[in-house]
Order: structure tokens, then sequence, then C-alpha cells
């Protein structure tokens, strides 16, 4: 078994981001899936913000030194995922091909930013871009 840790960056005010965050496993083999709300202050991701990543427009995945941003984060997890219980099987046929996951993935932020909007939520704004507080 691998004692490598993989971070998954994400904004936990989301609902529909921690429930996904919450559920989706990786194989035992790959490594330790390692959680991190993205409103926090950490040093993934001053690493995040130095590359330009905007936390609002996607999720990050960091692994063995490589970061996966937006939707190639999603398909790298589907690749990772343990197929165990039906959200992880769903997960995997849904986002392993890559430009699956690139149509949907939009789609799917686009939802999350409706969902947030409604909530009230603020944007974490990392890369401190003028006017850009609000959904």
């Amino acid at each position: 078994m691998s004692s490598q840790e993989i971070l998954l960056i994400y904004d936990k005010d989301c609902p529909a981001c921690h429930y996904y965050c919450q559920i989706v496993r990786i194989r035992d083999s790959v490594g330790n899936l390692v959680l991190i709300d993205a409103r926090e202050n950490s040093t993934v991701m001053k690493e995040i913000t130095d590359r330009g990543l905007d936390i609002d427009q996607g999720m990050v995945l960091k692994m063995h030194g490589q970061f996966y941003y937006g939707a190639d984060a999603i398909h790298a997890l589907s690749l990772l995922s343990s197929r165990s219980g039906l959200f992880n099987r769903f997960n995997f046929w849904l986002f392993r091909s890559k430009k699956l996951a690139l149509v949907l993935y939009p789609i799917l932020r686009s939802c999350r930013n409706l969902l947030l909007k409604i909530l009230g939520k603020t944007k974490i704004n990392n890369l401190d871009l003028p006017d850009n507080d609000h959904f």
C-alpha cells in the first residue's frame, strides 16, 4: 500500500462540491486522499494562486507534484476511483473520458455557481481579481 498523499482542494462552502468530495473514493493502492478547504489559508492554496489557477472556477488535485485543474482534476479522480459503490462506479463511467469531462465540467461549474449565488456565498477570489467577490 502507498502512503502517498493526494490532495483535493475544493470550496467546502459549496454543498455540491462538499458532498462530491466526501463520497469520492480512490483505490488504496494509489494513496491517501486528503481533502483541503480552499477557503482556509494553506501552503497548497499559495501554490495554486502562484500558478494562476482560479479556485472559484475549478477544483484542484495535486498528485506526485502535479496539479490537475477543473475538468482534468475530475477526470483524474475518476481514473483513480475505487469503483466501490454506485457513486464511484458512476463517477468513473461518466468522467473517464477526458473529452466528456471537458464538456460536462463547465456545465457542472455553472450549476455550482448558480447554487452559490442563491445561497449568497462569496467567491474565494484567490487571484485577487477586481470586482470578483460574488457569484
